[in-house]
């Protein structure tokens, strides 16, 4: 193991393009499995200058059938997606709620692929896809996340939260951040370099002699209370360096100053690069796709595992292959801080949780509409709170201890 080295994690605001794309694919996944609990979702969503186009395919009893929307469900939709972007903040000329342009491509779901996953009567469903999926924990931080990421998240939670309530009416919705750690011994001891760079209201900007150097002042002061708001002091030295907005002005932001795509920042969705990722987005796709409820399991495994104690860092790997339910492989390391032998975790494991598409669905309660709040600072490390975020439970604890004891 290395003694000391640099780690960087970054996050994006939920008024970033591609995560307003994200929101409101999950936003439709929400919708959907509110009406039908089994209903299948492929939504993919792009963002630009006052459009919203949808796109994939769908299946659901009172939803789309036999080539047909059920009556409603199109403006229902309609007002899901305004709802959506009008919750994250964007009322600007460029991109506003209520004037943006809006179209509807999903339709019906392909009849090959359904006949892959659909279950049988005497059998459980088949995987909708083939591919790989990463879960992992580490006990950096109490969320058992990578400290790097977890605190790149929580700058832009508590930014946004003050932009909402009007305690930071200078932002607008699209930010980004950027933490680099120092570790030593595996342990961050210093916060070398923080990067935010935030959408601001007319004139908060200052840069090479041009914009408005006492309202920039208060943007950079804010932003940089926030950070010692949320980063522990001891990270906070002498040597850290800020970069608030580096380039200058930044008043055209979100879909208007780029385009947005679901699923393209995975891995700001799971681990900010300190694991390995499938390659598989989660937004947009309902539970019986273990691109994202074999992720989610993986990440409930791998924390339960440091949670317990039995390791200070895990990655799981979990394989499929379209139409089969169980999965191809199980992989465990606990990068040489176990207590325990890794096959032992990876032949225990079938017997604590039944891996199939279904039974991951059944233990982590999944078929809900759960999901646009997980579309926005990262698919885990968050809260477990009723129905919500499941896979962040460490209920497992005692059940492992038992099975390796």
């Amino acid at each position: 193991m290395r003694n000391s080295f640099l780690f960087t994690s970054e996050s994006v605001s939920e008024g970033h393009p591609d995560k307003v794309s994200d929101q409101i694919s999950d936003a439709i996944v929400d919708l959907f499995l509110g009406i039908d609990p089994e209903a299948r979702i492929a939504c993919e969503t792009m963002t630009t200058t006052q459009l919203v186009v949808l796109a994939g395919e769908i299946r659901g009893q009172g939803i789309y059938q036999d080539g047909q929307w059920a009556d409603g469900i199109p403006e229902k939709i309609e007002a899901a997606v305004r709802q959506t972007v009008r919750e994250i903040g964007y009322e600007q000329v460029g991109f506003h709620w209520k004037t943006l342009k809006f179209e509807n491509n999903l339709h019906g779901q392909s009849v090959d692929i359904a006949q892959g996953v659909d279950a049988a009567d005497d059998k459980d469903e088949g995987a909708g896809d083939q591919g790989i999926m990463f879960g992992y924990a580490s006990d950096e931080t109490p969320d058992l996340m990578p400290a790097t990421l977890d605190y790149s998240h929580k700058i832009l939670e508590q930014m946004a939260a003050d932009r909402k309530s009007g305690k930071a009416p200078f932002l607008e919705p699209d930010t980004k951040s950027q933490v680099t750690l120092r570790y030593a011994n595996e342990r961050p001891v210093e916060a070398t370099a923080i990067v935010v760079s935030t959408q601001h209201a007319p004139g908060y900007y200052f840069h090479n002699g041009e914009g408005d150097e006492a309202k920039y002042a208060e943007l950079r002061d804010y932003v940089k209370g926030v950070i010692a708001d949320v980063l522990p002091a001891e990270l906070l030295t002498d040597n850290t360096v800020y970069h608030i907005n580096p380039t200058g002005k930044f008043e055209i932001g979100g879909p208007d100053g780029d385009a947005g795509l679901t699923g393209r920042k995975i891995i700001v969705d799971t681990y900010g690069g300190a694991a390995p990722h499938g390659g598989g987005a989660f937004s947009g796709k309902d539970p019986t796709k273990v691109d994202r409820s074999a992720a989610y399991i993986t990440r409930y495994l791998a924390k339960n595992i440091v949670a317990a104690g039995l390791a200070r860092r895990c990655t799981i790997q979990l394989s499929y292959a379209i139409g089969v339910a169980e999965p191809l492989s199980i992989y465990v390391d606990l990068h040489g801080t176990g207590s325990v032998d890794e096959s032992r975790i990876e032949a225990a494991i079938p017997g604590l949780v039944k891996l199939t598409p279904r039974g991951i669905r059944t233990h982590l309660g999944l078929n809900k509409p759960i999901y646009r709040g997980t579309a926005a600072y990262g698919h885990f490390g968050r809260k477990a709170e009723g129905d919500l975020f499941p896979w962040e439970r460490t209920d497992l604890v005692e059940k492992l201890k038992a099975a390796l004891a």
